[in-house]
Order: structure tokens, then C-alpha cells, then sequence
């Protein structure tokens, strides 16, 4: 049974109404398929879903992003790859089911693939944890991407979270600091790294396995430090205000794209990654290797530069340059009061002298 969003209700009546035509047999005085009417209805589906899917809001995009029929990483790792091996287990505490890790082939290639896991169904979901990873599975992630490194297998992520997972248990055995790591450990790497954000790229959860070389995102997925519900309660105190949040937050792919956060859109089907699964396979196939062969020939020098040229050049007009210029430019404009203060006032010596010139003054006109 197919899913629908509140904004496709008349693609849903439309898709209703094709599926009784193709099966006539369940209506009285039909017996047989009326292709004319079906070949209309079918061009005026299309027509529909391209004009709504054409001008999605950011708060409809992020609907689109977390369907539940869109494909998993799970099923982009196993329609994509071969020979995937599954290694579990961070070698301190245990094995956390929401991210998906193992060893595969890409084309006759070794690759290390890991994977944010949503699930497919409520038993699945929970398994799962929704996505939301803990502590173990970044250090899982760590052990395993450090093991590539050192083997120069280049290492191809699957972002797909509502961000890690907040609980006590999870904070009690140390979650930021294996963010922290994560994030660490993906700077540096001096093996290729690709990461495909495929739905939500939620808050330091994403981040921690997005820090690539090349970041890639499907067209209706998302990426933001918040979920647009936390962004509403915190600034508006209202959470039912998601339409601004996410307006204001760009967290759609063609905004950060232009912000040059990510560095590719992968494009999907007409009506989202769901209704045409091979077409989206195909396409992120072929961005996967595009991206890899960029990397060919460099040296691991130049890939470990790569990656730092491209997060260093994030909101700057220039990208890795030389301390004296990066000095230049995050130095502070203060005028001349602000140097007399900092001179004097935050200096003992220049202060003392100042207190005792001005005592020296005081007097010179008291005697006079």
C-alpha cells in the first residue's frame, strides 16, 4: 500500500482512480482495460507531480525527505555493492543496530561502506533506533575507518538521521565526545571519503560521518543543525511554525548547494526517491563513481588537502591559504579608541604609566 503526504491528496485520487482502470474486473459491466483513459490519466499524474514537486517549500521537502517509503540505506548498500561483509562492535561497550557497517565491492573496488539505518517497518524502526545512533556505533565507525585508512580502502557513507540519539544512557558513556571523534577521525583520513546524505541529515549526528571529501545529497533530502520542530520551539516557542524554521535554516539541497556545503545534487525521480527506486539507484551508482575516479590520482597528501581546502573555504572567498592570510582576514577592525583601551587599560605597564603621568599632570597644575 502506497503512502501519501498531505500536500499529493489529488495525486492519491488520481493513482486510485488508474488502479481501477487497470483492473477492471473489480467493477460491474467492464471487461476489458480502457488503455486510452489509462494513458490520459497516467500523463496527468505526471503533470501533476511535476508541478508540485517543482515548487516544494523547505517544510515540504523535509516531508518528502522523511517518507517512510523512501529507500533506506540498507537497501542503496545492498542493490549497490557486492560482497558486503558486516562487522559489528565498537571493542569497548557493544553493537548499535542503527548504523550499518562493512566491507563491499564497488565495481571490482574495495570500499568500506557505512550506513545511517532508519529501518523499513515499526519492528524494524525500533530495532533500529530510528537512525539515531549512540556512542558505540561512532566508535564503531571510528575503529572500522581508521582499518581503511590504513588498508587506503576509500570509505562511502550513507547519511540518513534525525540526529544521535539524545537519551541518558547514551550522554552517560560519553556521546558528544564520540561525535567529537567521529568528526576528528573523517579529518584525518587520507583516503578518499564520500558521503550521500539520502534523507535527513539531522544536527552533529550527521556531521559526525559527513565531514568527506565529497558531499553528496539526494534532491529532496535535508541538512540542518535542527530539525525544523526544535528550530520553532526555540525561537518562536511555537513548534507548529516548521514552515519558517525551515525557510529560514536553507536546509534544502539547491540552498546549500549554493551556500557550497554540499558539492553535488544527486537528482530523483519525478514525485521523490520512492515511486522509482532503480531510477535513484542508477543515479547515485553513477555519482559514486564519478566522485571516486576525481580521486584517482591523487596521492594521500592530496586528498587529506582536498578535504581540508573544502571546509576551510565554507563561507570565505578563499579556501586553504597561508597563516598570514587566514591571520589577515580573522583579525578584528578596531578603531583608535578600541587600541587606546587595549593598549592601556587591558596592559598593567602602559596602565601605571598613564595613572602616574596623569597624578604628574594633577600636581604640575596644583603648584602652579
Amino acid at each position: 500500500m502506497k503512502n501519501y503526504l498531505n500536500f499529493e491528496n489529488e495525486i492519491k485520487n488520481l493513482e486510485v482512480e488508474l488502479d481501477k482502470l487497470k483492473d477492471p474486473y473489480n467493477q460491474e459491466g467492464l471487461s476489458e482495460v480502457d488503455t486510452q483513459n489509462i494513458s490520459k490519466l497516467q500523463n496527468e499524474i505526471d503533470s501533476r507531480l511535476k508541478e508540485i514537486y517543482s515548487n516544494l517549500n523547505p517544510w515540504q521537502t523535509t516531508l518528502v525527505a522523511r517518507h517512510e517509503d523512501r529507500p533506506k540505506a540498507k537497501y542503496f548498500i545492498d542493490n549497490i555493492f557486492e560482497d558486503f561483509i558486516s562487522l559489528s562492535g565498537d571493542r569497548f561497550y557493544g553493537e548499535d543496530q542503527s548504523v550499518i557497517c562493512g566491507f563491499a565491492k564497488f565495481e571490482n573496488k574495495s570500499v568500506l561502506v557505512i550506513g545511517q539505518e532508519k529501518g523499513e517497518n515499526l519492528e524494524t524502526r525500533i530495532e533500529r533506533n530510528f537512525g539515531m545512533m549512540r556512542p558505540e556505533g561512532y566508535r564503531k565507525t571510528i575503529r572500522l575507518m581508521r582499518l581503511a585508512n590504513k588498508f587506503k580502502i576509500p570509505i562511502i557513507t550513507f547519511v540518513d538521521t534525525p540526529g544521535a540519539y539524545p537519551g541518558v544512557g547514551a550522554e552517560e558513556r560519553g556521546q558528544a565526545e564520540a561525535i567529537a571523534r567521529s568528526i576528528e577521525c573523517c579529518m584525518e583520513l587520507t583516503v578518499p571519503t564520500i558521503s550521500i546524505i539520502i534523507g535527513e541529515g539531522g544536527s552533529g549526528g550527521a556531521i559526525a560521518l559527513a565531514s568527506s571529501n565529497k558531499v553528496l545529497m539526494l534532491e529532496n533530502a535535508i541538512y540542518s543543525v535542527i530539525s525544523p520542530e526544535g528550530c520553532a520551539t526555540i525561537l518562536w516557542r511555537d513548534p507548529k511554525k516548521t514552515l519558517e524554521a525551515s525557510t529560514a535554516m536553507k536546509l534544502s539541497s539547491r540552498d546549500l548547494f549554493d551556500l557550497k556545503i554540499i558539492d553535488e545534487i544527486i537528482s530523483e525521480p519525478l514525485g521523490g526517491a520512492h515511486r522509482d527506486k532503480d531510477i535513484i539507484l542508477d543515479n547515485v551508482r553513477n555519482s559514486i563513481r564519478k566522485n571516486l575516479d576525481l580521486f584517482i590520482n591523487m596521492d594521500k597528501e592530496e586528498v587529506l588537502l582536498q578535504r581540508k581546502n573544502k571546509f576551510l573555504s565554507i563561507g570565505r572567498n578563499q579556501g586553504f591559504i597561508t597563516s598570514s592570510k587566514i591571520s589577515d582576514n580573522l583579525s578584528m577592525k578596531t578603531n583608535i579608541i578600541d587600541k587606546f583601551i587595549n593598549k592601556f587599560i587591558y596592559n598593567k605597564k602602559y596602565l601605571i604609566y598613564f595613572i602616574l603621568s596623569l597624578l604628574f599632570i594633577i600636581i604640575l597644575f596644583a603648584s602652579s
